[in-house]
């Protein structure tokens, strides 16, 4: 039987951050009209102090930090005239829509090389060192062999490497095809471990299956 002294949720006012809880919410708006200046923000620092205890597993930080205060600034309504050890948040952070994250526009030529190989290959085409940047391409090749056989689960020739990077490159970088080859610059980084079979155990045994013993 509902009595005068009976407080349903759905009587009260709606909870600002339900994380904090509606004695947290009570204290806030009581902090937020005290009228002393000495006070109100001695409260305040109280406050923080029992909103933190309320989620003790998070480690300290500075973002937590302010975190803090600005939830304490929310749930005042924005109302509260306190000395805070940052800035004040912006009354339309809750309803603040997040920036759309714009689409990726790179077009990637070959996508088993990825966008880092373009990346390195205009780094290398900027290096003006004769021999860095032969590193650079020696280093390209290792890695596009290594990504092209990983992809497309078969050997490329270190010709089709050349013209890719020279493709890749427009013309701007190339190396001496017979010198790849004869001390195999392009050797695939990463090669796939050779698993094989445990040999059985060649032991004689009896009849029971068991090992015999020597006498």
């Amino acid at each position: 039987m509902k009595t005068e002294m009976s407080e349903y949720n759905t009587q009260k006012p709606k909870l600002v951050l339900k994380e904090y809880g509606r004695n947290i919410q009570k204290l806030v708006e009581y902090m937020t009209s005290v009228e002393d200046d000495e006070k109100r923000n001695s409260y305040a620092a109280v406050l923080v102090d029992l909103m933190r205890q309320i989620n003790p597993n998070i480690k300290e930080s500075s973002e937590y930090n302010q975190k803090l205060w600005d939830d304490l600034f929310i749930m005042s309504d924005f109302k509260a005239d306190i000395n805070s050890p940052y800035p004040k948040p912006e009354e339309g952070i809750l309803t603040k829509k997040p920036q759309r994250v714009g689409y990726n526009v790179n077009r990637i030529r070959y996508k088993h090389y990825g966008r880092n190989i373009e990346l390195i290959i205009e780094k290398a085409i900027s290096t003006e060192d004769p021999e860095e940047r032969e590193a650079f391409v020696i280093y390209l090749g290792k890695l596009m062999k290594t990504f092209y056989a990983s992809w497309n689960k078969e050997v490329v020739s270190d010709q089709v490497i050349i013209d890719h990077i020279k493709e890749l490159s427009k013309n701007k970088l190339d190396i001496d095809p017979q010198k790849v080859k004869d001390e195999n610059l392009f050797e695939i980084l990463y090669k796939e471990k050779n698993t094989k079979p445990k040999k059985e155990n060649t032991g004689k045994r009896g009849n029971n299956g068991k090992k015999r013993r020597r006498n």
